[in-house]
């Protein structure tokens, strides 16, 4: 069952239940899907959630409750559109000690030796929910139990671009230079956020990351190369 919700003048909040769940993101991608279908001038643009799906319209939305039930029809629609193809990106992350800086401190806290970290956090494959906090900075799920630790009371004020981190139940990537309270274990050499990109962020919704541990002189190799905006981030398809 969904909430709709008037979110400003211009926007619906349409709210599952409040679960971070691979099936909730399915429905919600399915139910954007179906709405784009339509083809409809009045449609704007879509903002995805762990659960939830902000439509936002052209114009001031004049009758919220006609609004809504056109959304409660395009719904129940059988879904006979062809699936946005999903992938799966990987992503080398450098676990050394001078870029994974809350390593030893989660040691100490979780009772894990660094090197089970770095296993259990570069052997999980992780599912995009959405992308927000900052552009290009991707909400992930599926984290190893085992790994979740809370954020910390004080954010440090910079947090370096490319800072791979782990907040609470989540992971995730620094794309930008910014204040943050995840605790840091590796950093990423490759551009997450790129305005010149005809894409500026490579992920969305629905995609799947997998981490790939590197040694620091491979990514000093790899920071090199992406400076020269060579390299090619390698991708799978993924079969739903």
């Amino acid at each position: 069952m969904h909430i709709y919700k008037p979110f400003g003048a211009k926007a619906i909040l349409i709210e599952w239940k409040a679960i971070i769940e691979e099936a909730t993101l399915k429905d919600i991608l399915e139910f954007k899907d179906k709405i784009n279908s339509q083809k409809s001038e009045s449609y704007l643009d879509f903002s995805v959630g762990y659960n939830s799906l902000t439509i936002i319209f052209k114009d001031i939305i004049l009758d919220f409750n006609q609004e809504v039930e056109k959304l409660k029809l395009i719904y129940t629609l059988n879904s006979t559109i062809k699936p946005v193809q999903k992938f799966l990106w990987e992503i080398p992350v450098c676990y050394d000690l001078e870029f994974g800086i809350d390593l030893e401190e989660m040691s100490k806290s979780l009772n894990l030796e660094i090197s089970e970290i770095i296993k259990m956090h570069s052997e999980g494959i992780y599912t995009v929910f959405f992308i927000g906090f900052l552009p290009g900075f991707l909400y992930l799920g599926g984290l190893n139990s085992k790994l979740f630790f809370d954020r910390k009371p004080n954010p440090r004020l910079n947090v370096e671009v490319g800072s791979v981190g782990i907040g609470g139940e989540q992971t995730g990537v620094y794309p930008v230079n910014s204040a943050g309270g995840w605790n840091i274990i590796g950093k990423a050499p490759i551009s997450f956020f790129d305005l010149e990109a005809s894409n500026p962020c490579f992920a969305k919704s629905g995609d799947q990351i997998k981490f790939s541990a590197i040694t620091k002189k491979e990514f000093l190799e790899l920071e090199n190369v992406v400076s020269k905006k060579t390299y090619q981030l390698f991708k799978t398809v993924i079969n739903d």
